[in-house]
Formats: structure tokens, sequence, C-alpha cells
């Protein structure tokens, strides 16, 4: 049987504790583990969990990580960092730079969308994006995520693990899809990447070529050659987040267009607060509104 990346996510988290590290976080055992991505394991094992406090429940952490623990801290909705983030960003990240007293941080940042209101719904890595001392990374793949782990346990940098529930049942790799002449370029983010391939195939089989290069690392971010040389190329380029799109979205679309020479503009949430109600929600962008945008870009 092929491995999830929840599968991966378990193991690793197992791993973890296993190796003396510990977990951090809020409703870790009750029903369902964190959409099953944690093992079985409790307290005497490592597993700490937390009181419905979240301000105070990223200081714990916080102060676990300079004891050189290397805490994985599991928010279970993205936008609860707004509350979680505080000691994090302003200690944590802060820490090796101001007194050289490194504070390693795990922060598995889970995203989902639907019917779950204003504030708890979606990505929000350009919360942590704008702050010093930390990674950004958003793993999407059984093999990204083992390399996102591989590289946190060899760093001393607190890593923003920005997941999404979407993407627990996949089982493949994401391959970047590259044209030697593209039309189009696309760079997607998160569960958008599912969404961009999708929109590659159609587009394809309507004579349109979309490249499509997939971004896991968003902090520190480096342009590629072979992404210049494609915008160069297309001339047009398109980065899709499902965060909102004035913040992280934003910044490496700048960086795309200083490397390139090409446009590039920038597809996220809509500009409103999402509801309760499947009418009110907020949702990354579909595979139908990238193929509108490409078609009316390429036309023009």
């Amino acid at each position: 049987m092929a491995v999830t990346l929840r599968d991966t996510i378990k193991d690793t988290v197992a791993k973890h504790l296993n190796g003396g590290g510990l977990a951090f976080g809020q409703c870790l055992t009750a029903v369902g583990w964190v959409g099953g991505t944690l093992p079985e394991m409790y307290e005497e094992d490592g597993m700490v969990e937390l009181s419905m406090a979240d301000v105070a429940g990223g200081a714990i952490v916080t102060g676990a990580g300079l004891t050189g623990r290397r805490p994985i801290y599991v928010i279970r909705y993205q936008g609860f960092n707004w509350y979680n983030c505080v000691s994090i960003l302003n200690y944590a990240c802060k820490s090796k730079d101001m007194w050289n007293i490194p504070c390693p941080i795990f922060v598995r940042s889970i995203a989902m969308e639907g019917a779950i209101g204003p504030v708890a719904g979606s990505s929000h890595h350009s919360l942590y994006h704008r702050m010093p001392g930390v990674k950004i990374y958003s793993p999407m793949t059984p093999g990204e995520y083992e390399q996102c782990y591989q590289d946190f346990m060899k760093d001393d940098d607190v890593f923003y693990v920005s997941e999404h529930r979407g993407a627990y049942n996949n089982t493949e790799e994401l391959d970047d899809v590259d044209f030697y002449e593209p039309d189009f370029v696309l760079f997607p983010i998160s569960i958008c990447r599912f969404a961009a391939m999708e929109a590659s195939r159609e587009l394809f089989k309507e004579g349109i070529k979309v490249a499509v290069y997939h971004q896991k690392v968003l902090k520190p971010f480096d342009v590629h050659k072979n992404w210049a040389r494609a915008l160069n190329i297309a001339g047009r380029g398109l980065v899709l987040d499902d965060d909102f799109p004035d913040g992280i979205a934003s910044t490496l679309a700048q960086k795309l267009m200083l490397e390139s020479g090409a446009k590039v503009w920038t597809m996220g949430l809509e500009e409103r607060s999402s509801g309760f109600a499947k009418h009110l929600d907020n949702l990354p962008p579909s595979k139908h509104k990238i193929k509108k945008f490409i078609k009316n870009a390429v036309s023009n």
C-alpha cells in the first residue's frame, strides 16, 4: 500500500518522540489524533497536552525550545497562529540573533477550508514570513515532508511547516512541469499546487503550454535559473496561494519579476472574510479560475 502524507507525518512525529523529542498542542490525544497524523503516544512518551490558552501555549513551547529539546508544536488550524505566534516570533525566532542562543521549534501549522469561519480557515504563512529567524516550508508530499524534517534536525532555526489537510491522502510526489518554450508559468504554493497541475494538464490539451514550478521552501526563497528562463520566454506568470495574496505571494512575485523581467501576478483568497455557511466560504483558487486567468492573459 502506498504511503500517504498523513502516514509520513505520523511516522515522523513517532520517530521524533522515540528519539527524546517533545510534541505540544491542544487535543492531541482526542478522537482522530489530529486527522490521523499523530501516533498513539501519551505524556510519558513526550506528547504534551496544552490548555486552551493559546498565547500561553506558544510561550511554553518556546521555553522547551530553549532547552534544546527541539519541540514539535501542533497548531490544528493555521488561523490560531494569531494567538500562538507571539512568543515564537518575538522570542524564539530572535533568540539566536540577539543572544546567540538557538531555539529550534518545528511548528506544524495545519490549514483547511470550508464552513469553519473567519478565523480558523486557510493558510497563514504570510503571518510568519516578515519576521527574521524563521524558515518556512510547505510540504505537500511524503518525500517533501521527510526532507523538511531532515533539514530541521540539521538546523537550529524555527521551522514554520505549512501543512494542509487536503493533502494528507496524497501518496504521489509532485514534479515540476517544464516546457522549453512555455506560454505561461505558474508558481503554486500549498494546496494550490494540485489545482495548478490539473489546470496545466487541461490547458495543454487546448494547445496552451503552462509550466508549473512547485514552491516548497517559501523562506528563504531563491529564484532558480530555469524559473527565470521560463518566465523570460513566456513573459508572464502567476503565484498561487491559499493565503491572502497581499503577503508572501506578492513578495515571491516581486522577486520573480526582478530576476526575469516578466510580469508576474498573484492569486489567492478573495479580499473578504469567510463565514460558516457553504455560500460564505473563501476558498483557494480553483483550476477553473486559474484556467480562465491564463486564457485571458495569453489571448491579450
